[in-house]
């Protein structure tokens, strides 16, 4: 059963006390940070990031520099991570790798799940043209090679181009949660509280920002911590066929896909950006996880 800190108790007991109803955002926020796994989540990903955005100001070396003088070297106090067969920093190249492929799976996961919260309710809600309009986008979608089209497309990924290409592996990712979105619409359009808002004169959109999509919450949270793994996975398959993010730029994709070649005599070259990997996919599960409960109590049980 989940439970709650004393002091969120407390403040949510005085917003009582006083006469105020606290804020679902309060509220929420209490339970996320309620359970174990919530503060767990929560705590790594916020280390992930500083330490991806903010470690290249403490590092002894740049992504870009190449130690001529140490050539594939393992972890060393000059080398804290070891370095590649070029001399380069792996401590620097997995910190650069990790600053791109979190901001890529979030990206992705933003603008994948909000177009599949936005085409599903929209269709879900008006029916009739709209919903034979936009279920025919999402069909053709679906039947494209996705993988291709990204190959194809690959040129355009040049450096410095990182949101043309988060957009363009969101464009793929939205297509499946629309349906399940459109039809949990339909039945939420009948009910009560939803027939008395329209009768009220309500604006449909209005209706469907403030009644259907936060009843979608949980589901959209699930789906917006799953393509974040989607996207980073998506990313490193790209990266080691040479469509990803393109040099002189680096992304984890890329590093262990070029890791993966000496990972068994250097296993440095390897394990490190790996083992990012896995810590970034871990937190966003973590987080995605305590968020569905805190949105949804009744989803699943918090510890």
């Amino acid at each position: 059963m989940m439970t709650l800190p004393e002091e969120e108790y407390a403040e949510i007991a005085a917003d009582a006390g006083s006469g105020r109803v606290p804020s679902r955002a309060r509220v929420v926020a209490a339970r996320f940070f309620g359970t174990r796994q919530g503060r767990l989540g929560f705590a790594l990903l916020a280390l992930l990031f500083l330490l991806a955005f903010a470690g290249p100001l403490v590092a002894p070396w740049s992504y870009t520099d190449m130690d001529f003088s140490a050539f594939m070297r393992p972890p060393s106090a000059s080398h804290w991570f070891g370095t590649l067969q070029t001399g380069s920093d792996v401590f620097a190249l997995t910190l650069r790798g990790a600053q791109k492929s979190l901001t890529v799976g979030l990206l992705v996961a933003v603008v994948s799940t909000a177009v599949a919260a936005v085409v599903g309710s929209f269709a879900g809600y008006f029916l009739g043209w709209t919903d034979r309009t936009l279920m025919w986008v999402a069909d053709l979608l679906l039947v494209l090679p996705a993988f291709l089209i990204l190959a194809i497309m690959s040129p355009l990924l040049a450096a410095g181009r990182l949101l043309l290409f988060a957009l363009m592996l969101a464009l793929f990712l939205w297509m499946v949660t629309s349906k399940i979105v459109r039809g949990m619409t339909k039945a939420i359009k009948e009910r009560e509280y939803v027939k008395a808002a329209r009768f009220m004169g309500v604006p449909p959109a209005r209706i469907i920002y403030r009644h259907v999509l936060p009843n979608l919450a949980s589901l959209l949270v699930v789906d917006a911590t799953l393509n974040v793994s989607a996207a980073i996975l998506t990313e490193t398959t790209l990266s080691y066929f040479g469509f990803g993010i393109q040099p002189p730029d680096v992304s984890l994709g890329a590093l262990i896909a070029d890791g993966s070649r000496t990972a068994l005599y250097a296993p440095w070259t390897f394990w490190f950006a790996a083992g990012g990997l896995v810590l970034a996919v871990l937190a966003v599960n973590l987080v995605g996880d305590a968020l569905r409960d805190a949105l949804d109590p009744g989803a699943g049980g918090g510890t």
